[in-house]
């Protein structure tokens, strides 16, 4: 059996900087076209978003990470084999390794994009040329990380400096500026504009752009051991991450839409379209090549920074022997080579859905979607965890409890829950905004890629040889 509620390690960590911290995870620039073209009503998707989801998922982190605190990768195969038994926590993982995978396609898809503004604008709707920069940025990223955790610790370190705050505070003075000075705007400022409307499906459907933004505060669970007064810390460091991502994000997706036409949005290129607009009405347009580059920089960290870390998480369960042995390789840095190859031969057949869809953006929106189910699958069982563990493991301390004992955590892992079954459902419908192409096969694309990556654990489990559990990887469980 796990350790649980072990004693923690002296605080190093405020709650100021563990709120920086959950800032970096979940504020990403590459998301703000995708909400600007919901128009105003991006703000309510953004409230309702950060209630129904970012909330409830980092209390329900904060319980589970300082009562089974991880002893490395892999949290949520802890969490939910100690309350689903080993197959769903290797279910788990799984889907938080796989959903990164198919992520990684539309994430290097926007860094692509952004890379076009340095040469030529137009590559950005080029499908050979968005696939060409995908597979050489992912598989120079998928190098980087063979040489371990200093060199793609770096290369993060700088992308979120250079291509995150900087540009997106740009953005939101000169969205402001714009406005201020008189210019005409894109987006129409009206109260019934807010709200959208609750009846019709396809104009809620972008509702899961802003769920997949929001995803990956749950990380922050795995510095639980080092955060001082964590009962107090982890609510507060919560409360003000997810207004400042909610303010960065909800200004800068504004400020995309006050100078861009709503409809003509780019899912991948908005932000540098955005940025074009702007600079060239302030005379600024020599910057547009530099910010390009810092921007490019920024989706580079972030692609640097998750290559490795779900793969770790994965590897988790090679000590309990789920996957095989090819895939428990490690290299002389202790980096799992084999897994960070197959996932990058996936990322490269994934990529060749920008040759399938009709536009860059519907291609981009696929795999978002898909990304986002996946996801979500993974945060039920979360949701479905800390309700659990309230009564089957009721012994266990927890350095921080949701408050209000059973009917608080019903409230919040409910809410989640709720929310995040709600948000699955909708993300089967293409959204009207854009261009999709053929309807049966959105639906059919995303009802087999689901199948199949939730068919293929289960399946590795089905064939699971007591030969993979090798020596340097034993087990310490008992079910």
């Amino acid at each position: 059996m796990e350790e649980q509620g072990a004693a923690p390690k002296k605080g190093v960590i405020g709650f100021f900087v563990l709120a920086m911290m959950n800032v970096a995870i979940i504020c990403s620039l590459r998301g703000l076209p995708v909400m600007a073209k919901e128009g105003l009503s991006l703000v309510f998707y953004y409230a309702a978003a950060a209630v129904f989801f970012l909330v409830p998922v980092s209390l329900v982190t904060a319980e589970l990470a300082t009562g089974w605190p991880p002893k490395g990768p892999g949290g949520v195969y802890i969490w939910v084999r100690e309350a689903f038994g080993e197959r769903a926590g290797f279910l788990a993982i799984w889907l938080q390794w796989i959903e990164n995978v198919i992520w990684y396609p539309t994430a290097l898809s926007f860094l692509a994009a952004t890379l076009a503004y340095i040469y030529d604008p137009a590559l950005a709707s080029n499908k050979l040329y968005m696939i060409a920069v995908i597979l050489i940025a992912y598989w120079g990223g998928t190098y980087a990380n063979f040489r371990g955790m200093k060199t793609s610790g770096a290369i993060s370190t700088i992308g979120v400096i250079c291509g995150v705050f900087i540009p997106g505070a740009l953005m939101i003075a000169l969205g402001a500026l714009w406005l201020l000075q008189g210019n005409a705007s894109e987006l129409v400022f009206s109260a019934r504009r807010l709200i959208p409307d609750p009846t019709n499906i396809d104009n809620i459907v972008l509702f899961a752009g802003a769920i997949l933004i929001f995803t990956g505060i749950e990380v922050s669970g795995v510095h639980s051991q080092e955060v001082r007064d964590p009962k107090n810390s982890y609510p507060r460091a919560i409360l003000l991450s997810a207004g400042l991502a909610f303010f960065i994000l909800t200004l800068g997706s504004l400020a995309i839409a006050v100078v861009i036409p709503q409809k003509e949005i780019s899912l991948v290129a908005g932000l540098m379209e955005a940025f074009r607009h702007l600079l060239d009405r302030f005379g600024l347009r020599w910057m547009i090549p530099l910010l390009a580059l810092m921007i490019s920089l920024g989706a580079l960290g972030e692609l640097c920074s998750w290559i490795i870390g779900p793969s770790k998480g994965l590897m988790t369960t090679a000590r309990h022997g789920h996957i095989p042995p090819f895939l428990q390789k490690v290299n002389d840095r202790d980096v799992p080579v084999n897994i960070l190859f197959v996932q990058a031969g996936i990322v490269t057949a994934l990529s060749l859905v920008f040759l399938l869809m009709p536009t860059v953006s519907s291609s981009y929106w696929i795999l978002s979607a898909l990304t986002v189910i996946l996801y979500l699958i993974m945060y039920l069982f979360l949701y479905a965890t800390v309700i659990r563990l309230r009564y089957s493991r009721p012994e266990v301390k927890r350095g921080y409890a949701i408050p209000g004992g059973l009917p608080g955590v019903w409230i919040v892992g409910g809410t989640g829950f709720i929310g995040a079954l709600a948000t699955l459902i909708i993300g089967f419908f293409p959204p009207s905004q854009l261009k999709t192409g053929n309807v049966y096969f959105y639906i059919c694309f995303l009802a087999t890629g689901t199948i199949l990556m939730c068919a293929a654990p289960l399946l590795l489990s089905l064939f699971r040889n007591p030969s993979w559990n090798r020596g340097r990887f034993p087990s310490t469980h008992t079910q």
